[in-house]
């Protein structure tokens, strides 16, 4: 468990072990003991323990000291200690009436040879560790170096080094022993310390990692668990697991310590179930139990030549058994129906299952309404900017024609004929032929044009334009071909026109938008009886 102070202390820091930041045991739960009578008040006959717990190498190993300075220590604190000749700096882990039991635990005796604590560490003392503890990556890497060039067969895990640099250990996984005898001298010579191997096992090395687990959490072996008990894989068979080494192995490469957690339950549930019950004698063949279920008290058989197997009582297992032992083979099996468990539909869960039964009608009438008050007001502007081209009301005076978005209802204007054309006559419109708006972006003809058309900007005066040749072809149009030969090169037929002078022009078949649009840049002519002449 973390400790019970991990919150937020009064600076915005968190508490706990006061590292102010981090735990600096690399982890809350990192060989962590909770002293739960910290709080508890001694006595005024008892005086407090006088050996503390202390911890180095962020949690990794531990080791105990008699407090002679008879000053009061607290979790967390930075203490000097005795060392191999020299000193080592630490951090108190435990203190008081808990101490005892973790000696018991750890079979340490309280004799006069336990280690002092000589004070609590100074700048110059942490200064100085910090130095020494910068060395320890570049020693580990020089010392897998040098024990591979003398060819050990030996895994360097990690490098100790003590706070005032006087002695270091190595910690090695070896499969065999190891002759270190001139490794040792190799390593003195070249670290200037005294030198300490210490061979771990695999769980050990695993521990001083760390990692994440299979199930999500943390190391066991990295943050409680300091004794290591054999693993087999009978405890794996115990608890019906199938063998499979890559499941069942951790991260130091051994089987799981954590299959050991709940083998005694098995163990006490399987005292039901019979052991010489292996195989039995049934009239078609011999059956070969596959596996027990301690959930359900139900052993599962099969035949030798059939995959399918059949699940049978405790009871009936015995039974059978009792047969066999008397020379009798029963006709079958009797095996159990195994139901899946169905929650009850009568049960009332405290919810109704309303899917589909919400309509999403008005969700619908609203997402239509939307659409069509989108389209109106696309209507709308569309309708806003038509009188640029042609108006949808008429004003006295003026001719009526049809809007440009009835233009396509119109019949297409028919082509003139090139060449000679026969004499135009006047055409009325015709009955089903809706009369046209005014075009308000257009001037008016003058005397070509008759009347003005609707919300038609004025021209400029006559006089003020020159006069054009009428021979000289007007705007971007082409110059006319003569009339009397034959008919105009513009294709279709059309009616001769009439004297432009006095009444309203006739409207045009079609929708002549092309021509009026030729027309809008023409220049008025002058209204005469003569027929045009022909080109040449």
């Amino acid at each position: 468990m973390a400790c019970a102070g991990c919150g937020t202390g009064a600076d915005g820091k968190p508490a706990g072990c006061k590292s102010n930041g981090g735990c600096s045991s690399g982890g809350c739960n990192r060989l962590n003991v909770f002293d739960w009578l910290s709080n508890i008040p001694l006595t005024d006959s008892l005086a407090p323990f006088d050996i503390i717990e202390v911890s180095f190498n962020n949690g990794s190993r531990k080791d105990f000291f008699r407090n002679s300075t008879k000053q009061l220590f607290e979790k967390g604190e930075m203490v000097a200690v005795e060392g191999v000749s020299g000193f080592d700096v630490g951090m108190v882990n435990l203190t008081g009436e808990l101490v005892k039991l973790q000696m018991k635990k750890r079979r340490v005796e309280d004799t006069p040879e336990v280690k002092k604590l000589l004070r609590r560490a100074s700048t110059e003392d942490m200064n100085r560790m910090s130095d020494n503890k910068k060395r320890e990556t570049e020693a580990l890497i020089k010392a897998r170096a040098i024990a591979r060039s003398i060819g050990l067969e030996m895994k360097l895990a990690e490098v100790e080094i003590q706070a005032d640099g006087r002695k270091a250990t190595f910690f090695y996984t070896a499969d065999d022993r190891v002759d270190f005898r001139e490794l040792i001298k190799i390593y003195a010579s070249e670290f200037r310390v005294k030198v300490e191997m210490r061979q771990i096992g695999a769980r050990q090395e695993a521990g001083k990692v760390g990692g994440i687990g299979s199930c999500g959490r943390e190391l066991c072996c990295s943050t409680w668990l300091t004794d290591f008990k054999s693993v087999n894989t009978t405890a794996a068979r115990y608890q019906n697991l199938s063998i499979n080494q890559a499941k069942l192995s951790g991260q130091c490469g051994r089987l799981k310590c954590c299959l050991n957690y709940e083998l005694d339950t098995y163990l006490d549930a399987l005292k039901d179930f019979p052991d010489d019950c292996d195989m039995i004698e049934t009239a078609g063949g011999n059956a070969t139990l596959q596996k027990r279920d301690i959930f359900k008290n139900l052993m599962w058989y099969s035949y030798d030549n059939s995959n399918k197997q059949y699940p049978l009582t405790i009871t009936r297992v015995k039974e059978i058994r009792q047969l066999n032992r008397q020379g009798v083979k029963p006709e079958e099996l009797k095996a159990v129906e195994v139901v899946t468990s169905k929650p009850n539909k009568d049960v009332d869960l405290g919810f109704a299952d309303v899917v589909g039964q919400i309509s999403l009608r008005s969700l619908e009438k609203a997402s239509q309404k939307r659409k069509q008050k989108t389209k109106e007001k696309h209507k709308e502007h569309h309708q806003k900017d038509k009188p640029k081209g042609g108006g949808n009301q008429q004003q006295p005076g003026q001719s009526g024609g049809a809007p440009q978005g009835q233009q396509q209802a119109r019949p297409q204007k028919e082509q003139r004929p090139q060449g000679d054309r026969p004499p135009r006559q006047e055409q009325k419109p015709r009955g089903d032929q809706k009369p046209r708006e005014q075009r308000g972006d257009q001037k008016p003809r003058g005397e070509r044009s008759g009347e003005p058309r609707g919300e038609q900007k004025p021209r400029e005066p006559r006089e003020q334009r020159p006069p054009r040749n009428e021979n000289q072809p007007r705007g971007d149009q082409k110059p006319r071909e003569p009339r009397e030969g034959g008919p105009r090169p513009q294709g279709g037929e059309q009616n001769p026109r009439e004297p432009r002078e006095g009444g309203p022009k006739p409207p045009q078949q079609g929708g002549g938008g092309g021509q009026r649009n030729q027309n809008r840049n023409r220049p008025p002519r002058k209204p005469d009886n003569k027929q045009p002449d022909n080109k040449q």
